[in-house]
């Protein structure tokens, strides 16, 4: 069976991200992908313009699609990566995060929310994985979201993340080339996602390093302190990219783990039933917002001093 493996970069041409990309995508090929690549530079997309049309629909049992549909090349490229077994992400690391070209198109992918969309019977189930790299020129102290902002893109349309890699201080373009280290990992990122497709969804797990980041159920870096949800779930911590909750624990050697616990993972944002319950609160807070005179009222109370009120700008 070929297995289909689309890689995505945003970087510079012919520099850092697209050539640990590509050597990825050659160990792929290798063992017979039919692989496609694309570098977003290339294509047009807009800015998603917080419409809401498309999670307003859903939340009421429709679908409408993205109102920017026929005028960029968001869903062009959403036709083919959809279909793919895995995609694999290398993106250059701007200010901490992934640079904006690719947030720009992955913030557009709501629209294409997969749990959303199989909960209201519009596409059945596919199963695919992810594996993400990302590059900058120093360390992951400057680049300390830039991991888990690719993750944080992966969950919306339902690719598990089964590896990812750091490729630090590599400023210059082509400078990866020079790093043999560097390059082999590039290459073990594309085998374990060959492995992760051969392996059947169910048994699917994560393939890289064993103990990278805090959380393990996702392997990010980044916790936070919680606070109560909007239905009064509470966890002390949580992770910041998967939503799983639980506590610090100090270990017998004086460190200290993120320890899930029982119900942490009721709303893990990498399952579709997870992603599911998000769509019951856009429906709890959207929609509730139309169907309350009392809110309503106070909005078109005070919208006219917010319309009308004007500042200088600049020439």
């Amino acid at each position: 069976m070929s297995y289909k493996i689309m890689g995505i970069t945003a970087g510079r041409k012919n520099s850092n991200s697209e050539i640990l990309l590509k050597a990825a995508l050659m160990a792929c090929e290798e063992q017979g992908a039919d692989v496609t690549m694309i570098n977003l530079r290339d294509f047009n997309i807009l800015d998603c313009s917080g419409c809401t049309a498309c999670t307003g629909a859903m939340a009421q049992g429709k679908y409408v699609g993205c109102t920017l549909e026929k005028k960029d090349d968001k869903k062009r490229i959403m036709d083919v990566m959809l279909d793919q077994d895995a995609i694999i992400v290398s993106v250059p690391t701007y200010d901490l995060m992934p640079a904006s070209p690719y947030i720009t198109f992955a913030q557009r992918s709501l629209s294409y929310e997969t749990s959303f969309l199989e909960k209201i019977n519009v596409i059945e189930h596919k199963d695919r994985v992810a594996g993400l790299i990302s590059v900058g020129g120093s360390t992951r102290s400057w680049q300390a979201m830039a991991l888990e902002g690719l993750q944080a893109t992966m969950f919306t349309t339902d690719f598990k993340v089964v590896d990812m890699m750091m490729a630090t201080r590599v400023p210059a373009p082509m400078q990866c080339l020079a790093d043999d280290e560097l390059l082999a990992r590039a290459r073990k990122l594309g085998q374990n996602i060959m492995k992760s497709v051969a392996t059947p969804p169910a048994e699917r797990g994560w393939l890289g390093e064993p103990d990278m980041g805090w959380c393990p159920n996702c392997h990010s870096n980044l916790l936070a302190l919680g606070e109560p949800q909007w239905d009064g779930t509470y966890y002390p911590i949580e992770c910041a990219v998967c939503g799983a909750g639980g506590t610090l624990e100090k270990t017998e050697d004086g460190k200290w783990k993120f320890v899930i616990q029982e119900n942490g993972l009721l709303k893990d944002r990498t399952t579709v039933a997870g992603r599911g319950l998000h769509l019951d609160e856009i429906g709890e807070t959207q929609i509730g917002l139309f169907r309350s005179p009392e809110k309503q009222a106070k909005i078109a109370e005070r919208k006219g001093m917010f319309l009308e009120k004007k500042f200088k700008g600049i020439d």
